[in-house]
């Protein structure tokens, strides 16, 4: 059998489990998610066997330290999982809630109703408690997933999704609904992305280069964010030192990650005042500058920014530092090289706090906090499967409700149309 032939079957499978994950009551699904953490807890000598054949080739392949610890099922990293499992078990089931409800002058009552979305991709890089994170959040919400995880962690996901399935039959769900694909060739993943008949979205997780070639060559919706360019911008009158601490983490407290600061915004009447203490809490944290003009005459230590820093996703300890003459040109700048992602001002004035938050069109926009509470579990979401910065049809972190829909339902009393 060919590879494609072989992912059109498993996305008709995972069609059909869909309806009967539909139908499922919270009770079923909250069964099944507490069955898969006491699976994974009991199974942890296999997964991490497992595991350990993905690290030999990993290494061998020169895999640098980050990815691989990104691959690591350590312990604590189990323990995590399982725990997450549990904690998604808690959540408030979305299916079936009414989220509007009104009256129609002929008597008709009209209500939109969450429902699941259906089958679900996923396409991810590295981690394999991806696997594990992804598959919770679609089941509790009722849909069935097709994970697809790098190569490089094959023989992890093999084995998760050998525990998810056996949980699943457990749990009397259906064993399709989680399903991932054993191979990594790069015609499997293609062969996904035209599956628009089984297939009802697409959610890629990963690096730039990854979401590019998937929204690029699927025929089925696709929620993404190509990077995370974020920015705050320190006003005129912000409280400084106030603006030093948010600052610091945004950049520094886990700079590898979409939600931390890549450029600092700094109106000038305050970059005399602001910078030279707040350079110096950077570079004690290993950060390098990279400034314009104005920041290099102030900092004279800083390296001259070019072109290609400002719309640059460092993920790394590396800033791009612009002092700008005030809110307009705050507001341009992020408009320009911003990426919808994270965007965060700090300022005592809440006239220009309310017009920095409507103007400027990123998925979360912050007033006097950091960058990085862009996230799922910190906004009260109890948990994310990633942070969309298309607009069609989530916005930001998406949580349980971003992976449902709605529907009508219509209730009357022998009403017929006469118009």
């Amino acid at each position: 059998m060919n590879i494609e032939t072989f992912i059109l079957q498993m996305a008709q499978l995972a069609k059909k489990a869909s309806i009967r994950m539909s139908r499922c009551d919270t009770e079923a699904k909250n069964r099944a998610l507490i069955r898969l953490a006491d699976r994974i807890e009991r199974e942890a000598s296999f997964l991490k066997a497992e595991n350990q054949r993905d690290l030999d080739g990993a290494a061998k392949a020169g895999l640098s330290k980050a990815m691989m610890d990104r691959l690591t099922l350590k312990e604590a990293t189990l323990e995590s999982m399982a725990k997450g499992l549990r904690d998604v078990a808690g959540l408030e089931d979305p299916v079936g809630a009414v989220v509007k409800t009104w009256m129609r002058p002929n008597g008709i009552q009209v209500s939109r109703v969450r429902i699941p979305l259906g089958v679900i991709g996923i396409i991810y890089e590295s981690r394999p408690n991806v696997t594990v994170d992804a598959a919770a959040l679609c089941l509790k919400a009722g849909n069935a997933v097709i994970l697809r995880g790098g190569s490089e962690s094959q023989h992890s996901n093999t084995a998760l999704a050998a525990v998810i399935g056996k949980a699943l039959e457990e749990a009397g769900l259906p064993g399709d609904a989680v399903q991932v694909i054993p191979v990594s060739d790069r015609k499997a993943v293609l062969a996904m992305l035209q599956a628009e008949e089984f297939i009802d979205l697409i959610i890629p997780r990963g690096g730039e280069g990854l979401i590019r070639f998937v929204a690029q060559n699927s025929r089925i919706p696709v929620l993404k964010h190509y990077k995370g360019v974020c920015h705050v911008y320190v006003d005129d009158g912000a409280d400084l030192t106030m603006a030093k601490k948010i600052c610091l983490n945004a950049k520094v407290q886990r700079p590898g990650v979409c939600n931390a600061m890549e450029t600092l915004l700094v109106h000038q009447a305050i970059a005399d005042a602001f910078l030279p203490e707040m350079a110096a809490q950077f570079r004690e944290a290993g950060v390098e500058i990279r400034g314009c003009p104005k920041t290099c005459r102030i900092l004279p230590l800083a390296k001259a920014a070019k072109e290609e820093d400002w719309p640059a996703e460092y993920l790394d300890l590396i800033l791009a530092v612009k002092v700008v003459s005030g809110m307009d040109d705050a507001i341009d700048h992020i408009t320009r090289y911003g990426s919808n992602h994270t965007d965060a001002i700090v300022t005592c004035d809440y006239s220009r706090a309310r017009r920095f938050v409507r103007e400027v069109d990123s998925s979360v926009v912050l007033v006097n906090a950091s960058t990085r509470f862009n996230d799922g579990g910190q906004l009260g979401l109890g948990a994310e499967i990633g942070i969309s910065t298309s607009k069609l049809h989530a916005f930001g972190p998406m949580g349980l409700e971003e992976l449902t829909t709605t529907k009508f339902v219509v209730f009357g009393n022998g009403q017929v149309r006469t118009e």
